[in-house]
């Protein structure tokens, strides 16, 4: 009789696969190279240009261009959220993955693991670094703002998420579209359509926007966040409410196909 594995041991296996076959795409490392130097460089810029700006208009908040500039670069982790899953059907490996590991809602458990930390530490990389460089530029023109600043802490660390949550809504929509084109198109329409409603007249703008990504996403990583929509704490519930979702939907279809 052949002895169990324990399951410990069995998710640690299925980890360390769905690890290696990351590592092995190449479309990883250009992502990460554009999702991490390209905010960096948009931040400096946007910096640059606030320093140089006349002083005539409202104050400048510090956080923006770090802000601004992870915008740019969710939509290259969000692509490979989508590759993380489409990839295996569009050359038929799920079959083999599937084989080798029965539980589909565990091959999903561990490619959201392995893309999380990965896109989470990459994220908070970026944050940090952007914030550092930012702040280095604006207090040429004593506008910057320490890290020890009350609320700039959790304003920083919100930001380096964005990578993070909608990478991961890539992958579950990844695991329900399983096509990699139709995968984006719908990565791209549940991140920006929702965000229309905000442009509604007041309030409704305000009463339908605090519950997208993109209004979500503002007010966690705001120094100075908007009274009429949802306070912090409660938006980056909601922030963390659309990848939770997404991957609830793809476990639930994931185990009602052939494949």
């Amino acid at each position: 009789m052949t002895a169990q594995v324990p399951v410990a041991v069995r998710a640690r296996d299925v980890l360390f696969s769905e690890w290696i076959k990351l590592r092995s795409l190449r479309s990883t490392y250009w992502t990460l190279l554009v999702a991490v130097a390209t905010p960096i460089g948009l931040s400096a810029l946007v910096a640059v240009t606030l320093a140089n700006a006349p002083g005539h208009g409202p104050p400048v908040d510090p956080l923006l261009p770090g802000v601004l500039s992870l915008e740019y670069a969710v939509l290259a982790v969000g692509v490979l959220g989508v590759l993380t899953f489409s990839a295996e059907f569009s050359t038929g490996l799920i079959r083999t993955t599937f084989t080798a590991v029965p539980c589909r809602r565990a091959v999903l458990a561990a490619k959201a693991a392995v893309l999380g930390a990965v896109t989470l530490a990459a994220g908070e990389v970026v944050a940090f670094v952007s914030f550092a460089l930012v702040q280095a530029v604006l207090s040429g023109q004593h506008l910057g703002v320490p890290l020890s600043h009350p609320g700039v802490p959790g304003a920083v660390l919100a930001d380096g998420l964005l990578l993070f949550v909608v990478a991961v809504m890539g992958l579950g929509l990844g695991a329900i579209v399983r096509h990699t084109a139709g995968g984006i198109a719908a990565l791209v329409g549940l991140i920006l359509l929702p965000a229309i409603l905000a442009l509604l007249r007041p309030p409704w703008g305000a009463r339908f926007g605090r519950f997208t990504l993109v209004e979500a996403a503002r007010q966690v990583t705001a120094l100075h966040p908007a009274t009429n929509l949802f306070a912090p704490a409660w938006s980056l519930l909601i922030l963390l409410a659309w990848p939770a979702l997404t991957l609830l939907t793809a476990a639930l279809l994931i185990t009602r196909r052939d494949i």
